[in-house]
This record gives structure tokens, C-alpha cells and sequence, in this order.
């Protein structure tokens, strides 16, 4: 592979982690660290799962009726039918805010980040059945250049992802080289046209892939008979800033990019006011 850095990426070190770990364990940290992933198993009880579909079934339903009645039937990479991007919902939904600020995210961003996290980004992706199309390889990271690059995000299968219906793949090791240079296509950006040493991470519904946001990903076509669901819950350090044509931004919208840990706590109501 021709692993060509992206122009910003400029003398990238990888910064190790070694505890103490409240939620992952020495293992899973050193996986994170050698390969850019680890699953976290069975996370999610049925009951939350439940309640998350019954936040996000409803407003995917919209995404994709609005994608319907756009012309050709797609915005952006988003097609009706195919696969849908229900983005920042933690806008529209206190339930979906209550469960990215809760202790699972506090504890994973505790462990892989450090004591001060925000929210980054929080979406839903739903594949269709019978889409023949993949999802390219990437790194989140090349989609919109965040420093520091190295943030996290938490891909939880809230039905079960197989082979079949399109479960996530990752490319262990490359992460420890920064953002790559990816190029746009059809489908999305991509980073690498083929992986041979690609890894599938097929999932239990509640559990949860958690790697890097410069770990080359790609989510397989659904040839299978349901519908893939999976929530995106992405975790960075308070401080991030958005590089790009505007200039450099802070991650700090209110709505949907705030605090989740302050000093290695959750915010108290005068943290969120003064967020």
C-alpha cells in the first residue's frame, strides 16, 4: 500500500496509553495502541438498545423520506434505499444526549483520551437491504481534519452486524501513521482501493467497535434481508479544532460538541452553562 500523508499531517506521534483504565481493560488498551481497535463486547443491554432504536427509527424515517424527494435520490453520500446518515441527533433527542454524556462514554473517553473529552460527533447509519455497494476505506479523520488527529469513535451495532449485511472492516497498524491522503469518490472519500490484511468486525447488537479516528475503515455491502443499524458516537479532546477552508475552529458547538468530562469528572451544571 502507498500510504501518502495528508498535506496537515505533518511529524504525527502516536500517543500510547497506560492507564489507570476505569471502563477498558490493559489488553484492550494495548490492542488500541498496536492495532487502532478493539471490540468492547456486549456494552449495551437490551432494554437501552431498545430505547435508542425508539429515538433513531423515527428520525431516520425522515432522512430517508427527505432523501426520497431530492433529486436523483441522494445528497451528498447519502442514497434513498440504500444507505442513510441521520447526523447530530443528540440536538433533537435528551434521551440520545443523556446516553453520549452517561459513564460508558466517560469512562472510554477517560481511557483513551484523558480527563477534559467533548462529544464530537454523533450519527446514525443505516444500510439497506440488498445494497450492493460498499462503504470505501477511510479515516474519519479524512473526512474533516481535527487536531490533535487522533480522537475516538465508538461504532455501535444496535442490530446485529454480520458478513452478510455489511459489519465494519479495519486495517490494524496503519493508524500510528497520522491522517492519510484520501480522494473522493462516488460513494465517499477513500484511502485504499484494496486491504489485504483487513480485519471484519462482526457484531453482537450492543456491542461496540471503539478505534481510531485514524484507523482505515470500510463497512461491507448488504446482500442480507434487514436493515444494518449503527449509531456513531465520536469522542474528542476538549480543546479540538476543525482545520479546513474556514480556518481553524473550535469543536465547541454548544448544541452538539460539549463536554462530557472536565477534570476527569462529569460537568457540573455550571460547566454546561459556561460551555
Amino acid at each position: 500500500m502507498t500510504l501518502e500523508p495528508h498535506p496537515l499531517n505533518r511529524d504525527f506521534t502516536w500517543s500510547v496509553h497506560s492507564g489507570p483504565f476505569r471502563r477498558i481493560s490493559p489488553a484492550q488498551a494495548e490492542a488500541y495502541d498496536r492495532d487502532g481497535f478493539f471490540v468492547l463486547a456486549d456494552a449495551i443491554s437490551g432494554p437501552d438498545l431498545e430505547r435508542l432504536l425508539s429515538e433513531i427509527d423515527p428520525r431516520e424515517a425522515k432522512v430517508e423520506s427527505f432523501l426520497r424527494g431530492a433529486e436523483g435520490g441522494r445528497i451528498f453520500i447519502a442514497r434513498a434505499g440504500e444507505i442513510t446518515f441521520s447526523t447530530h441527533l443528540v440536538k433533537r433527542s435528551a434521551a440520545l444526549r443523556e446516553f453520549c454524556t452517561g459513564p460508558l462514554f466517560r469512562d472510554i473517553g477517560h481511557d483513551l483520551i484523558g480527563p477534559d473529552v467533548r462529544l464530537y460527533w454523533d450519527q446514525a447509519v443505516y444500510k439497506k437491504p440488498g445494497n450492493p455497494e460498499d462503504f470505501p476505506w477511510h479515516q474519519d479523520n479524512g473526512y474533516a481534519f481535527v487536531r490533535p488527529q487522533q480522537y475516538v469513535t465508538c461504532w455501535i451495532a444496535l442490530t446485529d452486524a454480520t458478513l452478510e449485511n455489511g459489519c465494519p472492516w479495519v486495517v490494524p497498524g496503519v493508524h500510528r501513521r497520522g491522517t492519510l491522503r484520501h480522494w473522493m469518490t462516488d460513494l465517499g472519500w477513500r484511502r485504499l482501493d484494496e486491504a489485504p490484511d483487513a480485519v471484519p468486525l462482526p457484531l453482537r447488537a450492543g456491542s461496540i467497535a471503539v478505534f481510531s479516528s485514524l484507523t482505515p475503515h470500510r463497512t461491507g455491502p448488504n446482500s442480507a434481508a434487514e436493515v444494518r443499524k449503527a449509531y456513531i458516537v465520536q469522542l474528542a479532546p476538549d480543546g479540538a479544532r476543525l482545520v479546513g477552508e474556514r480556518g481553524d475552529e473550535p469543536c465547541t458547538a454548544p448544541d452538539r460538541q460539549f463536554r462530557i468530562l472536565r477534570e476527569g469528572r462529569a460537568p457540573s451544571p455550571a460547566d454546561a452553562e459556561a460551555r
